[in-house]
């Protein structure tokens, strides 16, 4: 048994990090779920050891928290369990060598630098998947992290690795000396580090609340979300469009009054493929033109899917065009949220933040693409937007960023849509897709960090649950149960205000990278140095 000691001490680090995540009540132990795999890296001396070791811990905590991707995509689940796992080890590595190197304070600083810049680049390049980036594990206590208008989520991470690792440091100076002076003075600075943030996160939460408050009393306009409930595996894209568009017309029509400006339905509302220059003429849309006539008043938000065609010549395709083998017509797919008014003005966006292995594969991939297809995940990848939009009714009161599923974990992504003028969140997805699992909870969890740091309300809506309002402090309102069909309604201030984070961006992962590359360096020459030595 004492050969598998280490093993058994990173599963119980994964077990940890399991427990901590939404939507646990125990999330408090985010702080040290990490002390098993410092304990660890501290008593390994061979680093291929540590790195098996330490891809276990990964791969336990992946399939404990996102088992459930399972259910919607067999290689996607496979690609993000392996794979993430392995590209989650190399923050460690890189700590584990810079730590032999140059000592303690510069090894554990690294672990932190690194790690937050693993993350940065895990939300930037083609194999994101951010769903475990730290700074979301506090989802479900927006009180204690308000100052996410400053930081967004990289100072949750932040915050996180730091608290772990003064942790350790009262560990390991409680084991070595004893209740030396020094324990009780780490003891004191690590209350200080976990107490100080949510001290300072209730005085937001005043000062904001009364802000929020004020706006509401003001506002006149209010927000539709609509929830249908089809089953995206029996129901959705095989039984019948009408009947579908139908039921969200009179879902949409229970609440509809003269204050309406917005009515949201959510993410592949209307289930039939439209060609994008002929969406007005298309047989499936004309009960919705009739339901726009009967209230010019309102702007209906939905998601569709839809299609652009680019002809025979492969010179006019883009490089996710996809080719029809019996007309020769090259083409690309969307997922597309599209914005209506009565007057028929059909704005456009396409969802930009694709699923990897669902909705694409990388680039440095895609030789594995007949493989994925095979086994039931993409048949090529979609097409996407270049940059956010904006959706303005006709009113100029709500401006609405429209931002499609899997794009709202997104913190920084999330920002360019305010930068462009969006005085609120909306946010239209299916979440069916992984039935009734955690994956739905977490997903509508972490759109409450998004209404913390841009500070705006958000109106969800999800085609099985869970469609609510959520307040800029990140209070989730009217929430609707999972496999019920619902329409809510709100009234909701727009809000123009930009927050810090907003204006600038995650100036804090974009620092600790240039610090990371210029560790690496530093490591490298000292490798170098030494080996020219010998």
């Amino acid at each position: 048994m004492k050969r598998f000691t280490h093993l058994f001490i990173a599963l119980a680090g994964s077990i940890l990090l399991w427990a901590a995540w939404p939507t646990s009540p125990l999330t408090l132990l985010i702080f040290v779920a990490w002390l098993p795999l410092l304990w660890i890296e501290d008593h390994i001396r061979n680093w291929k050891k540590l790195f098996a070791i330490t891809y276990l811990h990964m791969l336990a905590w992946n399939i404990l928290v996102t088992w459930w991707v399972w259910n919607a995509s067999l290689p996607g689940a496979l690609g993000a369990f392996f794979a993430n796992s392995l590209i989650m080890c190399l923050p460690w590595l890189l700590f584990y060598f810079t730590k032999k190197k140059f000592g303690n304070w510069v090894g554990y600083s690294s672990l932190i630098i690194y790690w937050l810049t693993f993350e940065y680049i895990h939300h930037n390049w083609e194999l994101s998947w951010p769903w475990l980036t730290l700074g979301n594990s506090l989802a479900m206590h927006p009180e204690w992290v308000q100052w996410y208008e400053y930081s967004g989520a990289t100072g949750g991470s932040l915050w996180i690795l730091l608290g772990n690792i003064i942790a350790y440091a009262v560990f390991t100076e409680y084991r070595n000396n004893g209740r030396t002076r020094t324990y009780f003075i780490t003891i004191a600075a690590w209350i200080l580090i976990l107490l100080v943030p949510i001290l300072s996160s209730r005085f937001m939460a005043g000062n904001e609340r009364r802000s929020v408050e004020a706006a509401i009393v003001k506002a006149d306009k209010n927000v539709i979300v609509v929830q249908p409930n089809v089953d995206p595996y029996t129901e959705k894209f095989t039984g019948g469009v009408e009947g579908q568009v139908q039921k969200l017309i009179v879902l949409s029509e229970k609440l509809i009054d003269d204050n309406t400006r917005l009515v949201i339905w959510p993410e592949t509302a209307i289930p039939v493929s439209a060609d994008e220059k002929d969406i007005k003429r298309s047989f499936f849309y004309h009960p919705i033109w009739s339901f726009l006539d009967r209230h010019p008043q309102i702007s209906l938000l939905t998601g569709i899917n839809s299609y652009k065609n680019y002809g025979t010549d492969k010179k006019n395709a883009t490089k996710t065009s996809r080719l029809d083998a019996q007309s020769g017509i090259y083409y690309d797919e969307f997922n597309t949220a599209a914005f209506i008014d009565a007057d028929t003005v059909i704005s456009l966006y396409h969802k930009a933040k694709l699923v990897p292995g669902v909705e694409t594969l990388p680039s440095f991939l895609s030789f594995m693409g007949k493989w994925f297809e095979d086994l039931g995940g993409i048949s090529g990848t979609l097409g996407r937007d270049s940059e956010r939009k904006v959706f303005t009714t006709w009113d100029n009161y709500y401006k609405a960023s429209p931002v499609i599923c899997y794009e709202s974990i997104y913190s920084d992504y999330i920002t360019e849509y305010i930068r462009k003028g969006g005085n609120i969140l909306t946010i239209i997805t299916n979440d069916g897709w992984w039935g009734d699992t955690p994956g739905y909870k977490q997903h509508m969890n972490y759109a409450r960090l998004r209404a913390i740091e841009s500070r705006k309300w958000v109106a969800r809506s999800a085609n099985t649950g869970i469609s609510c309002f959520i307040d800029p402090l990140g209070n989730v309102i009217d929430p609707q149960p999972w496999d019920v069909a619902a329409s809510i309604k709100r009234t909701i201030p727009a809000d123009n205000r930009q927050t810090f984070f907003v204006k600038h961006g995650d100036i804090l992962s974009r620092a600790v990278t240039m610090v990371s590359i210029l560790l690496i360096a530093l490591n490298i020459f000292v490798w170098v140095r030494k080996r020219f030595k010998k």
